[in-house]
């Protein structure tokens, strides 16, 4: 009976011929069947992904190397462009279009040998803390079905959490890989901004957005990330410093890293008491083992969140105004015969209620009398967030916080008050805002029974740090509190 662990034990296999290419696909299909209910993919391409499997079992038997990704099976959030594949952000408005073209990051994954073995479900263009607001309904959390899994990558973290697949790949703008990877109790690794390239990523907001990974390990993300990284010529915003071999990652190293945590964020009156109960212990911990741990203080906490919804939908109102039934997007049946009304009709039935929202918010700050009294002090205060960053990684090499302010909830329980949804970004946005790496580890468990972990932040480019600290604190932390 086929069964996976990591990509290394799968490939081990693999080498040793106890198991196959096309006994793991499959295993997911069987179990992309078996659990349809929660939602978590949109497209399921059981048949071609069988074929490449075949195709891949026939070089090995030939004798042929096998790629980075040689038959790792792996799940797309819906605004990731496969070709020849529906890509609709799940959104009515994108309701039947087929992908022209590769995403970079998809182009290296088939690069490397990998099976895509389908689409996930997402919130609707990313917009969204728990995966509530996909035309296609909601994803459902595979520990507790009347739960969210958080968003927007919500379908594709329980695609992994739910054994669907190896590996997925998501997109995140605010934590919208980190989040849900916290909800499900598997990895999420949001890289560097500019570290993968955003060419073939249908955009939310173009100076935020980041492809990311979500796995059952460090190490597979960090395998993940070594492939999909590096300079691209279709995205003028990749950095060209070279990728370094993630995969290789050294064993614990006898420095260990000085690690930092805002006051503020252990004592916000948003966290839930036992998870800044677990942080603290794991701070004390941490101290216990030899780490210099820091408290810094840092007045911008509640300047966070307001900065990212401020700057982030007005790029959202830019990059969705393409969507009006012209350029991209359906046309309502019939067309009116006026242009105001033809475009009304379109966007009001293609767009769900929460795009709306940020559309008419980011709409509403681009505007003449109040463009320099959010969006023009929003992006002073991003440059401040910035600069203090900086000068905060000269004292600490790793930065410790919370993920999310408690665990999953329940469906239905916060779509009626939009700001208690976005306040649940207040420990994820930060790294979306100043382009710094993020790690989201699921070390816990909480006494409700639902996972939740911590949240990792290193310097600019710095993801061997990351994953390295992140790799050893999965071995030595999460048997001892979970």
């Amino acid at each position: 009976m086929f069964s996976f662990s990591n990509i290394a034990d799968y490939h081990r296999q693999l080498h040793s011929r106890t198991t196959s290419c096309t006994e793991a696909v499959l295993h997911y299909s069987q179990r992309i069947r078996e659990q349809v209910s929660l939602n978590a993919l949109l497209y399921h391409y059981e048949e071609e992904a069988l074929q490449r499997a075949r195709e891949l079992d026939a070089r090995r038997e030939q004798g042929q190397p096998m790629g980075k990704l040689h038959g790792v099976v792996v799940t797309l959030k819906d605004v990731i462009s496969y070709r020849h594949h529906p890509l609709g952000a799940a959104s009515r408005i994108l309701d039947g279009f087929t992908a022209q073209y590769h995403a970079t990051a998809v182009e290296r994954l088939l690069a490397e040998e990998a099976i895509i073995i389908g689409s996930n479900n997402c919130d609707e263009f990313a917009m969204g803390s728990s995966n509530e607001n996909s035309a296609y309904g909601p994803v459902r959390n595979a520990a507790d079905p009347n739960r969210v899994p958080g968003g927007s990558s919500g379908g594709s973290a329980v695609a992994v959490q739910a054994g669907l697949c190896m590996v997925s790949l998501g997109s995140d703008t605010g934590g919208s890989v980190r989040q849900p990877a916290d909800f499900c109790g598997v990895v999420g690794l949001k890289p560097t901004y500019g570290r993968v390239s955003r060419h073939g990523l249908i955009a939310y907001g173009s100076s935020f957005d980041q492809i990311g990974v979500l796995s059952l390990s460090t190490e597979d993300a960090a395998l993940v990330l070594e492939v999909i990284a590096g300079a691209d010529d279709y995205d003028a915003t990749v950095s060209p410093e070279p990728v370094p071999a993630y995969s290789q990652l050294p064993g614990s190293s006898a420095a260990k890293p000085v690690v930092g945590y805002f006051r503020q964020a252990l004592e916000h009156p948003s966290l839930d008491p036992e998870t800044g109960t677990r942080i603290r212990e794991q701070l004390q911990q941490l101290r216990a083992d030899g780490y210099t741990v820091v408290e810094l203080d840092f007045a911008l906490m509640d300047y966070i969140v307001p900065t990212y919804y401020v700057l982030t939908t007005a790029e959202a109102s830019s990059n969705l105004s393409r969507y009006d039934g012209v350029r991209y997007g359906r046309q309502q049946e019939p067309v009116p015969g006026d242009l105001t009304e033809f475009y009304a009709a379109n966007r009001s039935y293609g767009f769900g209620p929460e795009v709306q929202r940020r559309i008419l918010l980011g709409t509403f700050v681009l505007s003449a009398g109040y463009f320099d009294a959010y969006y023009t002090k929003a992006q002073q205060v991003r440059r401040k967030l910035l600069d203090d960053t900086n000068l905060i990684f000269k004292e600490i090499d790793i930065l410790l916080s919370p993920v999310s302010p408690g665990t999953a909830f329940r469906i239905g329980e916060k779509t009626n008050d939009p700001l208690e949804m976005y306040l649940a970004d207040i420990y994820t946005v930060f790294a979306n805002l100043v382009g710094i790496p993020a790690l989201a580890l699921p070390l816990y468990r909480h006494s409700n029974g639902l996972p939740f972990g911590l949240q990792l932040h290193a310097r600019h480019f710095d993801e061997v740090s990351l994953l390295q600290l992140g790799s050893d604190w999965m071995q030595r932390y999460r048997h001892v509190q979970a």
